[in-house]
């Protein structure tokens, strides 16, 4: 069975639990991180040397990188409807992946680390302020992209740029921040929570 490693709070480690039920897919989580075991442990630093959530053990295989480990799973499973074997159609999903990776995350992240984690490191008002604007701008480019898009980020139909950008869309709006009237955005948090998967692991748990 699929091992997941990781906090059940981190948005990376969500991000591959969801994933799990849209995939129909056992798996045994345990928790490493936060209150769980400490990503210090030998045992863990085997797996992934970063010290960092989530790890997934797979028989032999051993992955680490959110992002990553949901193209593996999907790949894996055949899932061509979450990541296209066609090379532009996947390329266009991956481009969204990264930029949530990458760019969207270093938007929020000191926002959300001062005014949600509360981090000593990451309280200077400027910085969060300028955090906040940098987060309601790359949210406003969401959603000018889903006004051509339509009903999911690259199209009509679900794959998994919606996982990786839904749990940013979930974050920032559970988050105490001054958010500009985005509609496009709204109903697409919306569309994502009659899923399942994303009411228990992409929404906190919420209804």
């Amino acid at each position: 069975m699929l091992r997941i490693l990781g906090k059940p709070t981190s948005i990376n480690v969500r991000k591959v639990l969801w994933l799990c039920e849209e995939l129909a897919l056992p798996y045994a989580h345990e928790n490493w991180g936060g209150d769980g075991r400490s990503l210090q442990e030998p045992e863990f630093l085997a797996l992934n040397p970063n010290a960092m959530v989530p790890v997934v053990v797979d028989g032999d295989a051993v992955l680490w990188e959110s992002n990553t480990i949901c193209r593996y799973l999907a790949g894996r499973h055949g899932r061509d409807d979450l990541l296209p074997r066609d090379a532009l159609a996947r390329a266009r999903v991956e481009q969204w992946m990264d930029w949530q990776g990458g760019d969207m995350n270093n938007a929020w992240r000191h926002a959300y680390m001062g005014l949600v984690r509360q981090s000593p490191a990451h309280q200077d008002a400027q910085a969060i302020a300028a955090s906040i604007v940098s987060w309601n701008r790359h949210v406003a480019i969401l959603e000018r992209q889903l006004e051509k898009s339509g009903d999911f980020v690259t199209g009509p139909t679900f794959t998994l740029a919606d996982i990786v950008l839904g749990l940013s869309v979930n974050r920032w709006f559970m988050t105490p921040i001054e958010r500009p009237a985005l509609p496009r955005v709204q109903a697409y948090y919306d569309r994502l929570a009659t899923r399942p998967g994303f009411r228990l692991h992409g929404r906190n748990g919420m209804p």
